[in-house]
């Protein structure tokens, strides 16, 4: 008798603990009438299952507006002198007077070094003196001839003229023979170093000074493939140096390559940066700056996009109640996105609170005033 009763306990405890975690079964339910509470509480069911569908999601809400977004390219470049040529010895020959000191300030035709001219001096005094007797040759032939006397052919003194154009030719040879031995500046600029000296023997082609004319600087640097839309002769670049931390100089491009770089994808640049003042120097490393201004685009918080499996979406509120805008991601800055989509300026786009909406469910804006029963 006891072991019924302990057995009956047993079940009725394993029956009470069933009917707690999985819930009563239906027919036991039927057996205990039940089914007339379950039917009496199906009523208040739905009538707080149409309460929680008409209840209104508050969200914050934000004009949508059209802004442009600035375009930026950094990248960094080099510069040389817009003007720049290295000074090399025309002929041979011992240096006898230089004038080379570094970063001094010269002009075109300023003389910077002489080479030994005692042959080439010479060989002038030889050329004129053969000219003189050339010339003095033909002035006697002709007036022998306007004299009427028949002494002088014309074959001689046709041949007296030749040899007199030959003495001169041989003159000005003589004469750029001299001048070569005078090292001049091609150009008006800056001079760099050098090693020559007085007392140094060159060698015809031997390199003697570098000039730069850095009031104008080529930039030269490479623009990606993403970023080829910038580029555009005129366009101006802004510049910037460690050197002068804090100070932007400015250019504008002068050309570009036309065909990128199959390695890097990229495209050379060259822009002309003016430096009246020449604090930049030649060989500098800048670091390069250009801006475009887009079209007018809409711009939304970052916080109202939204992600399903069709992309990516907006929330607009119409009339009290919510509705998707499919969108195009074009830019992001900060916690700005500019978008591609059809929704109309000017409508209430839902900044916070999106993730919780489904098309058509009901929203109320942050810190409006509901109604009665709302």
């Amino acid at each position: 008798m006891k072991k019924f009763i302990f057995t009956i306990l047993s079940l009725t405890i394993i029956a009470g603990a069933y009917g707690v975690g999985f819930g009563v079964p239906e027919q036991v339910t039927q057996l205990w009438g039940g089914r007339a509470t379950e039917t009496a509480a199906a009523p208040q069911s739905a009538q707080d299952g149409r309460r929680g569908q008409g209840r209104a999601t508050t969200v914050v809400l934000t004009p949508l507006e059209a802004r442009a977004y600035t375009l930026v390219l950094r990248t960094i470049g080099s510069a040389v002198s817009l003007h720049r040529t290295e000074v090399t010895a025309t002929d041979a020959g011992e240096v006898i007077e230089t004038a080379l000191r570094a970063n001094q300030r010269v002009e075109k035709g300023d003389v910077l070094l002489r080479l030994d001219d005692r042959t080439e001096r010479l060989a002038l005094e030889i050329a004129e003196a053969n000219r003189d007797q050339a010339q003095a040759t033909v002035t006697r032939y002709e007036g022998l001839r306007s004299n009427g006397s028949s002494v002088v052919t014309d074959v001689a003194l046709s041949e007296a003229r030749v040899a007199l154009r030959l003495a001169e030719a041989n003159v000005g040879l003589a004469e750029v023979a001299l001048d070569d031995r005078t090292i001049v500046a091609p150009i008006s600029g800056q001079l760099g170093l050098s090693d020559v000296s007085v007392g140094d023997r060159l060698s015809s082609g031997d390199a003697i000074v570098t000039i730069d004319d850095t009031s104008s600087l080529l930039a030269t640097f490479e623009v990606p493939e993403r970023s080829i839309g910038l580029l555009a002769e005129g366009k101006r670049v802004l510049v910037s140096t460690p050197t002068y931390a804090g100070r932007v100089f400015e250019g504008e491009i002068t050309a570009f390559d036309s065909r990128l770089d199959s390695v890097t994808r990229s495209a050379t640049v060259q822009a002309e940066i003016e430096n009246p003042e020449g604090v930049l120097l030649a060989g500098m490393t800048f670091a390069i700056r250009m801006t475009e201004d887009t079209d007018p685009l809409p711009v939304v918080p970052a916080t109202a996009i939204t992600w399903d499996r069709t992309g990516a979406g907006i929330w607009a509120a119409e009339d009290g109640k919510a509705r998707r805008f499919p969108v195009t991601i074009r830019y992001r800055e900060g916690d700005q996105v500019w978008v591609e989509t059809d929704a109309p300026l000017g409508a209430q786009i839902v900044a916070e609170g999106a993730s919780k909406l489904r098309e058509g469910a009901q929203v109320t804006a942050a810190g409006a005033r509901r109604g009665p029963g709302a």
